[in-house]
Protein backbone atom coordinates (compact mmCIF):
# COMPACT_ATOMS: atom_id res chain seq x y z
CA UNK A 1 0.00 0.00 0.00
CA UNK A 2 1.45 3.26 -1.62
CA UNK A 3 1.60 6.17 1.15
CA UNK A 4 0.22 8.21 -1.03
CA UNK A 5 -2.87 6.46 -0.92
CA UNK A 6 -3.03 6.82 2.80
CA UNK A 7 -2.42 10.39 2.38
CA UNK A 8 -6.07 11.43 1.55
CA UNK A 9 -7.32 10.42 5.19
CA UNK A 10 -4.82 12.98 6.75
CA UNK A 11 -7.24 15.74 8.73
CA UNK A 12 -10.15 13.66 7.78
CA UNK A 13 -13.22 12.62 10.15
CA UNK A 14 -14.89 10.36 7.78
CA UNK A 15 -14.03 7.22 5.48
CA UNK A 16 -16.48 5.55 3.48
CA UNK A 17 -16.54 1.63 4.50
CA UNK A 18 -17.75 -0.37 1.42
CA UNK A 19 -19.10 -3.92 2.55
CA UNK A 20 -20.03 -6.35 0.23
CA UNK A 21 -23.52 -8.45 0.45
CA UNK A 22 -23.40 -12.42 -0.86
CA UNK A 23 -24.36 -11.14 -3.98
CA UNK A 24 -21.56 -9.17 -4.42
CA UNK A 25 -23.48 -5.58 -3.89
CA UNK A 26 -21.63 -2.82 -2.30
CA UNK A 27 -23.11 -1.20 0.57
CA UNK A 28 -20.97 2.33 1.36
CA UNK A 29 -21.46 3.94 4.97
CA UNK A 30 -19.44 6.96 6.30
CA UNK A 31 -17.99 6.24 9.89
CA UNK A 32 -15.93 7.92 11.85
CA UNK A 33 -12.45 6.29 12.01
CA UNK A 34 -8.58 6.31 13.02
CA UNK A 35 -5.47 5.42 11.13
CA UNK A 36 -2.67 3.47 13.56
CA UNK A 37 0.03 2.26 12.12
CA UNK A 38 -0.96 2.03 8.38
CA UNK A 39 -4.51 0.37 9.73
CA UNK A 40 -7.65 1.70 10.10
CA UNK A 41 -10.00 1.15 13.54
CA UNK A 42 -14.05 2.16 13.41
CA UNK A 43 -16.77 0.91 15.70
CA UNK A 44 -20.15 -0.09 14.91
CA UNK A 45 -23.22 -1.06 16.89
CA UNK A 46 -22.72 -5.15 16.77
CA UNK A 47 -26.10 -5.64 15.35
CA UNK A 48 -25.48 -3.38 12.61
CA UNK A 49 -25.63 -4.45 8.53
CA UNK A 50 -21.71 -3.89 8.17
CA UNK A 51 -20.80 -6.17 10.90
CA UNK A 52 -22.97 -8.93 9.34
CA UNK A 53 -21.77 -8.30 5.81
CA UNK A 54 -17.76 -8.53 7.07
CA UNK A 55 -18.66 -12.01 9.06
CA UNK A 56 -19.71 -12.70 5.75
CA UNK A 57 -17.22 -11.62 3.74
CA UNK A 58 -14.06 -9.45 4.71
CA UNK A 59 -12.84 -8.20 1.89
CA UNK A 60 -13.98 -4.02 2.02
CA UNK A 61 -13.20 -0.96 0.26
CA UNK A 62 -12.79 2.75 1.96
CA UNK A 63 -11.76 5.75 0.59
CA UNK A 64 -11.64 9.27 2.14
CA UNK A 65 -15.29 11.21 2.31
CA UNK A 66 -17.59 13.62 3.73
CA UNK A 67 -20.01 13.12 6.41
CA UNK A 68 -22.82 12.29 4.21
CA UNK A 69 -20.88 10.03 2.29
CA UNK A 70 -19.21 11.71 -0.70
CA UNK A 71 -15.87 10.25 -1.78
CA UNK A 72 -12.86 12.97 -1.77
CA UNK A 73 -10.30 10.18 -2.99
CA UNK A 74 -9.55 6.79 -4.44
CA UNK A 75 -11.14 3.70 -3.12
CA UNK A 76 -8.30 1.16 -1.76
CA UNK A 77 -8.92 -2.32 -1.08
CA UNK A 78 -8.86 -3.86 2.40
CA UNK A 79 -10.03 -6.66 4.54
CA UNK A 80 -11.57 -6.21 7.67
CA UNK A 81 -12.42 -8.26 10.90
CA UNK A 82 -14.01 -7.77 14.06
CA UNK A 83 -11.26 -7.53 17.33
CA UNK A 84 -11.73 -7.40 20.83
CA UNK A 85 -9.23 -7.81 23.88
CA UNK A 86 -6.44 -5.49 24.06
CA UNK A 87 -6.94 -4.65 20.54
CA UNK A 88 -10.33 -3.22 20.94
CA UNK A 89 -8.90 -1.19 23.81
CA UNK A 90 -6.40 0.41 22.19
CA UNK A 91 -8.51 0.90 18.92
CA UNK A 92 -11.74 2.71 21.44
CA UNK A 93 -8.69 4.50 22.90
CA UNK A 94 -7.35 6.47 20.00
CA UNK A 95 -10.86 6.87 18.34
CA UNK A 96 -11.84 8.71 22.04
CA UNK A 97 -9.00 10.62 21.26
CA UNK A 98 -9.69 11.91 18.05
CA UNK A 99 -13.66 12.06 18.46
CA UNK A 100 -15.12 14.12 21.18
CA UNK A 101 -18.64 13.27 20.23
CA UNK A 102 -18.11 9.88 21.09
CA UNK A 103 -16.44 10.85 24.16
CA UNK A 104 -19.82 12.22 25.34
CA UNK A 105 -21.58 8.95 23.70
CA UNK A 106 -19.58 6.96 26.10
CA UNK A 107 -21.08 8.71 28.93
CA UNK A 108 -24.74 7.15 27.94
CA UNK A 109 -23.22 3.71 26.66
CA UNK A 110 -24.79 1.96 29.89
CA UNK A 111 -28.42 3.29 28.54
CA UNK A 112 -27.79 1.11 24.96
CA UNK A 113 -29.15 -1.90 24.78
CA UNK A 114 -26.80 -2.79 21.23
CA UNK A 115 -23.30 -3.88 22.26
CA UNK A 116 -20.23 -1.90 19.82
CA UNK A 117 -18.62 -3.77 17.31
CA UNK A 118 -14.53 -2.73 16.59
CA UNK A 119 -13.51 -3.30 13.00
CA UNK A 120 -9.59 -3.27 12.10
CA UNK A 121 -9.24 -2.68 8.12
CA UNK A 122 -5.86 -3.17 6.38
CA UNK A 123 -5.42 -2.10 3.42
CA UNK A 124 -3.95 -4.94 0.53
Amino acid sequence: MAESNLAQFEGQNYLSLETFRKNGQGVKTPVWFVLHDRVFYVYTEADSGKVKRIRNNSRVRVAACDMRGSVKGPWIDATARLIDGDERRAADKRLDRKYLLKRISNLFSPLRRSERAFIKIEPV
